[in-house]
């Protein structure tokens, strides 16, 4: 075993000098140093929500998880200031090869979000007692997942179709002209929401050629600083952007977006912001597309209980001689979206796949889980699951495993317990 030598704790950078209660911080980094000896010690630049930067000292390194199999995960630690009397800021720091799970305690960025951050208190608060709950709260909850070889597939293939766009060689009008236009065979998707996800679902949907028309309602305030300046670049073709919900009238599939944390601050307040957006949406919605099967695409997954819905042109504008330039462009957004956003955007176009040409294949997706494995709660989990023409035809029985009942029961209780705090209404239609 190789040994790497640590930076001496006890002799920190200058800029270290400059934090109001510089001893106790610097005892706390010596006693995650004696626990964690893998981390590595620093001072960076961090860039605030507002833009605003400072020098502070952070630390990096993986800490120990058991879910089935044994895991390191990847963490990275900022430490304000006014350390030990504020929480420090907390990132995932996933490798090239993993992909950010959304969910109950990670937002897509990676920050960590832990109920041990909210109730900070010196000095019954400290970073060895942080990064214990930290593993706590992520052996319930995987936060990282593998990326794997079919999802590098999928993303080539999603870049090869984008540059083709740029480049002109895809001519929508050279699709069969022998499918039957008339309404019963006309197949229409929506997607909610011109952010990083629904560009990726709407380019996703596009690479894949199963609708003859795609329509983005961008219900921004100031579209122009949207993702649809995008499309416009792209010249994405029997693509409609609109800021009208008739637009998305007789829609076979409703693919309904959100990506965006905006200022909320806890993931309570996240999931409350989802659920009263989703109020004013489903029911615009389901009145033009009644028959619709509804998709919904989140950052984070919410929480869904008596929020359930009954429904089941551009021009090109890159001329030849700046085509390589709107190429790089293409590249460029694709990715700076974020890899999460892509891989759930192409998760939605072949779950509207299955959809539309009632493949009746198996996808885990979020479905009422009352009944399963002893739960009696109505909470919806993510299971396997046929899709058809209707959504979801039928669950796919589970092996009687203890350890996934285990799990699972766990997680529904997680989730009604959340739900519990939020402020549901029924919508019916």
């Amino acid at each position: 075993m190789t040994l790497v030598s640590q930076p001496d704790i006890s002799t920190p950078p200058r800029n270290v000098l400059s934090y109001k209660f510089r001893d106790l911080t610097i005892e706390e980094l010596k006693d995650v140093s004696k626990t964690y000896p893998n981390f590595t010690f620093s001072m960076n630049t961090y860039t605030f929500k507002d833009g605003s930067q400072k020098d502070l000292l952070n630390f990096s390194g993986t800490v120990p998880v058991k879910y089935g199999n044994s895991y390191n995960i990847p963490i990275h630690l900022w430490i304000l200031d006014s350390h030990p009397f504020a929480p420090p800021i907390c990132f995932l720091k996933p490798t090239a090869n993993m992909g950010i799970a959304v969910g109950k305690h990670v937002d897509a960025r990676g920050r960590i979000y832990l109920p041990y951050l909210q109730n900070w208190s010196h000095p019954k608060s400290s970073l060895i007692g942080l990064i214990k709950e930290m593993i706590a709260k992520f052996e319930e909850e995987l936060p990282l997942y593998s990326l794997s070889s079919s999802d590098a597939a999928r993303q080539s293939e999603l870049l090869s179709y984008i540059a083709k766009i740029t480049e002109g060689e895809t001519d929508m009008k050279s699709r069969s002209k022998t499918r039957d236009r008339n309404e019963e065979c006309f197949n229409k998707i929506t997607v909610v929401g011109a952010g990083d996800l629904g560009i990726a679902c709407v380019l996703a949907v596009a690479a894949k050629d199963i609708a003859d028309k795609v329509v983005l309602l961008d219900l921004s305030e100031a579209a122009a600083k949207g993702g649809t300046m995008d499309l416009e670049i792209f010249a994405v073709p029997n693509v409609e952007i609109s800021k009208d919900f008739s637009a998305s009238a007789d829609s076979k599939v409703v693919v309904l977006t959100v990506n965006s944390l905006g200022n909320a601050q806890t993931y309570l307040d996240v999931i409350q912001s989802n659920v009263d957006l989703f109020r004013g949406i489903i029911p615009a919605v389901s009145h033009y597309s009644q028959n619709a099967v509804l998709l919904v695409a989140s950052h984070p997954v919410p929480s869904w209980t008596s929020c359930n819905v009954a429904a089941n042109q551009t021009e090109a504008m890159a001329a030849r001689n700046s085509r390589e330039k709107v190429a790089n462009r293409a590249m460029e957004v694709l990715k700076g979206k974020g890899q999460r956003s892509w891989s759930v955007g192409l998760s939605v176009a072949d779950l509207a796949d299955s959809i539309l040409k009632d493949k009746r294949k198996v996808h885990s997706v979020s479905t009422l889980a009352k009944g399963c494995c002893n739960i009696n709660s109505e909470v919806f989990l993510s299971l396997p699951c046929i899709l058809g023409t209707s959504g979801m035809i039928e669950m796919v029985r589970l092996e009687e495993d203890p350890l996934v009942q285990e799990k699972l029961q766990s997680s529904a209780g997680s989730i009604h317990d959340l739900q519990q705090q939020l402020k549901l209404i029924s919508i019916e239609t």
